[in-house]
């Protein structure tokens, strides 16, 4: 039976021409049990939900329930089951919440009908990003269209986020700090349009993720603005896709930020000779460039004593000669000095011959 007017009134603003529930800035700390079933759009925000627990929603008692905004509630855990009992749900907002846990089977083992999935800013926890690419991996968000992961301060996504999401159209990685998308997979997207990875911390794309979007016959916006694009050797794909590409949004306002030489300098208008393209050289070949040169050198100098030697030959056998003459008139004369001073009789005869 319908519930009383009075009974939704209490807590929340309830339109039932509308169709629509109104829980805002309530203090609430669970979801009112009382929900009249004719609502459609329900709003429970700026509340104190700290979890959302198995069978928050009464089972069946909500049948065309189809959006659900359940934003700024500091919302910790999303347990499994919280969202199983809602056969309509197409929208699901649960942006600004501080989720510490997300349940992988928090829409049940059957899976759900949802359509849209917004985590702006909820998903700073490190875990939960792991837990959410489980649960888009589970395939129980197969209907998924639209899927918002903005403002998060996302560094690297897990590996196969997105390869049970078929049917997605709108993808939004906005304002994060990506650094690179080397081993992100946007193969099996078929129905992608839009691509938003505006405001990030992108240096460059590799060919293998030029390849992907290429291959996306659906994908035909991409947002790339406000990145940090480092203009080195390693952006040349990158600039030769954007000049044969009509796939980047605002592709000509894309500037450089590093090196410092060439910060601001938009992307299209590089050429490769704006680049210093010759072979990297790294620090070890480049050790061992100079112990190779100091042996060479080393043995230049070798070689050149040896010859100088060889050349001298004559000289030094001389000199070498007379050291040793010198040292043997030198070394006679010492034995001699050593033999009178041991025989006394030398020694007297020494000594008259002094008197």
């Amino acid at each position: 039976a319908q519930q009383p007017p009075d009974s939704c009134q209490t807590l929340c603003d309830c339109l039932e021409a509308a169709k629509t529930v109104k829980c805002v800035d309530g203090n609430l700390t669970a979801v009112p049990p009382d929900l009249p079933p004719y609502v459609r759009n329900l709003f429970i925000t700026g509340n104190r939900l700290a979890r959302l627990p198995a069978g928050a929603f009464p089972a069946q008692r909500l049948p065309d329930l189809s959006a659900l905004n359940l934003s700024g509630n500091h919302l910790r855990a999303v347990e499994a089951g919280a969202l199983a009992a809602l056969p309509a749900l197409r929208q699901l907002d649960l942006s600004g919440n501080p989720l510490v846990s997300l349940s992988p089977l928090a829409f049940g083992e059957s899976g759900s009908p949802l359509e849209e999935l917004a985590l702006r800013g909820a998903l700073r926890d490190h875990g939960v990003l792991l837990s959410l690419a489980t649960l888009l991996q589970s395939g129980a968000l197969r209907n998924l269209s639209r899927l918002e992961l903005a403002d998060n301060g996302l560094l690297l996504l897990p590996a196969g986020m997105f390869t049970a999401l078929p049917a997605l159209r709108q993808l939004d990685l906005s304002n994060n700090s990506l650094v690179g998308l080397r081993n992100v997979s946007f193969q099996g997207l078929g129905q992608l349009q839009s691509l938003d990875l505006s405001d990030n911390s992108l240096g460059v794309l590799r060919n293998g993720t030029l390849a992907q979007f290429r291959s996306l016959p659906a994908l035909r916006r991409i947002g790339l603005g406000h990145n940090a694009w480092v203009c080195d050797c390693a952006i040349e794909d990158l600039v030769a896709w954007l000049k044969e590409s009509d796939q980047v949004e605002g592709k000509e306002a894309l500037t450089c930020a590093y090196p410092d030489k060439m910060l601001g300098k938009a992307l299209l208008k590089i050429n490769s000779s704006d680049l210093n393209c010759s072979v990297p050289v790294d620090l070890p070949s480049q050790l061992q460039t100079s112990y190779v040169f100091l042996g060479i050198v080393l043995a230049l100098i070798g070689a050149i004593f040896l010859l100088v030697l060889y050349l001298n030959r004559k000289g030094i056998k001389k000199w070498m000669h007379n050291i040793r003459d010198a040292c043997r008139d030198h070394m006679e004369g010492y034995h001699y000095r050593y033999e009178i001073n041991a025989d006394p009789r030398l020694t007297n005869l020494s000594s008259n011959s002094d008197v």
